[in-house]
């Protein structure tokens, strides 16, 4: 999970009122195991990123934690700078931390040396309805080595004032009506119809998904650009067609200016982007939040929505944690439709599960991203692929060229040399 989701759950926190949790008990049923006196005496330590867990929600979980087996549970709060290298030293000690969570991005190149513990008795206990989409970045070389807990995904944010001055008085359900009302936004307000940058990358990424594209292939006993293949021109090619309605540089990303800031002034119609880019927004001029509106990226039918990326994080298992069973039962309580509902209903995340997505009532940020997210998707789930990601990345390259004139075929030979190097980089 990137910084700004972490943001992102902070603003959600923010923007709404928080009713009071329901749910069935999440206590996982039965006795723990370990004896009658269960795990007396014992501590599991549990490290979490700093903004992912409210205060009353590790106070309720540990609190069911202890009941059920007498032992404690010990929060440890992490910061997303420097956290990879501190968890695979963490991971190569004696005593690592018991659970911990993990960017779902992440998870493969921790799975693939080895210090994810399996956690396929897991899934067949109290995964079976996990949302797929949300579990694939759990799972490596078809085995599971980490559970999904929360994720978030990118919505469109408008100006209701200038929508309504255009005339518009419904939310568009496909991509064409979106096209048709940004147009009308233009035609009859002068104010820009979208801000959309031409290396908002990770909102490529969701056409791509959407399409059924994949980023990388596989060549023989390596992986190489796929950027060439069709479906991915397919999602550019939609990509342009909205970028053409923007002023936004085609040579820079959503955050070079803030885009919630561009957006700020009022004269934009609307831009895709994560929920907290609101509180942004509201920042630079508190007057624009009564206009702030929300609604699912639209897709090609009002029956399937645009593919998205999904940003969250799973909870693992350190191999080498000597307390195996008793982070097993950690999991079943922290992952109980209890205590999954309470955070997406205290932090406004989507949960684990679509039949938990109740809890997001009367968030308008969270009701908006959940629908898209059992179709969303993330990059590449291999260890190989954060290597791509690296400055410059050669995504944004591919996107600018074609920008600015270039076919995608044209545009993926151009950056197809620096692609494969960066994916052949040893892990």
């Amino acid at each position: 999970m990137k910084r700004k989701l972490v943001a992102a759950i902070g603003i959600a926190g923010m923007m709404v009122s928080i009713a009071a949790c329901g749910g069935d008990k999440g206590d996982g049923g039965g006795e723990a195991k370990g004896g009658n006196d269960g795990y007396a005496g014992q501590t599991l330590t549990v490290w979490v990123m700093d903004g992912s867990s409210p205060d009353q929600w590790q106070k309720d979980v540990a609190a069911a934690f202890e009941a059920r087996t007498k032992a404690k549970v010990k929060f440890e709060i992490q910061q997303w700078d420097g956290i990879q290298q501190k968890l695979t030293t963490a991971l190569s000690e004696e005593n690592p931390p018991d659970v911990f969570e993990i960017g779902n991005t992440q998870t493969p190149a921790y799975a693939k040396t080895g210090g994810l513990a399996d956690l396929a008795d897991l899934k067949s206990s109290i995964g079976a309805d996990w949302t797929e989409s949300l579990n694939n970045s759990s799972v490596y070389e078809g085995k599971q080595y980490a559970a999904p807990w929360y994720f978030a995904n990118r919505v469109v944010l408008y100006n209701k004032k200038l929508w309504a001055d255009a005339g518009i008085k419904d939310t568009p359900k496909t991509r064409d009506e979106f096209y048709a009302d940004l147009k009308k936004i233009g035609d009859k307000t002068g104010a820009e119809p979208i801000y959309l940058p031409g290396q908002n990358w990770y909102h490529f990424v969701g056409l791509v998904v959407g399409e059924g594209g994949e980023l990388v292939k596989k060549d023989g006993d390596k992986y190489v650009s796929n950027l060439g293949d069709p479906k991915v021109a397919a999602a550019m090619e939609t990509y342009k067609k909205f970028q053409a309605l923007s002023k936004a540089p085609k040579d820079k990303d959503e955050a070079t200016p803030q885009q919630g800031e561009v957006f700020a002034k009022g004269k934009v119609g609307a831009f895709i982007g994560m929920g907290w880019e609101a509180g942004t927004a509201i920042k630079a001029n508190p007057k624009i939040e009564k206009e702030i509106g929300y609604f699912t990226i639209p897709g090609a039918t009002a029956d399937e929505p645009e593919g998205v990326f999904l940003g969250g994080s799973n909870l693992a298992v350190a191999a080498g944690s000597k307390k195996q069973e008793l982070a097993r039962e950690f999991l079943k309580i922290a992952l109980s439709d209890q205590f999954e509902g309470q955070l997406a209903k205290e932090n406004g995340v989507i949960p684990n599960k679509e039949s938990l997505q109740s809890n997001l009532q009367g968030n308008a940020v969270a009701e908006a991203a959940a629908p898209a997210a059992a179709g969303g998707g993330t990059t590449p789930l291999i260890p190989e692929w954060a290597a791509v990601e690296n400055e410059p990345n050669p995504v944004k390259a591919y996107m600018t060229a074609v920008l600015n004139g270039k076919s995608p075929a044209e545009a993926a030979k151009q950056v197809e040399g620096d692609f494969n190097k960066r994916l052949a980089q040893k892990q």
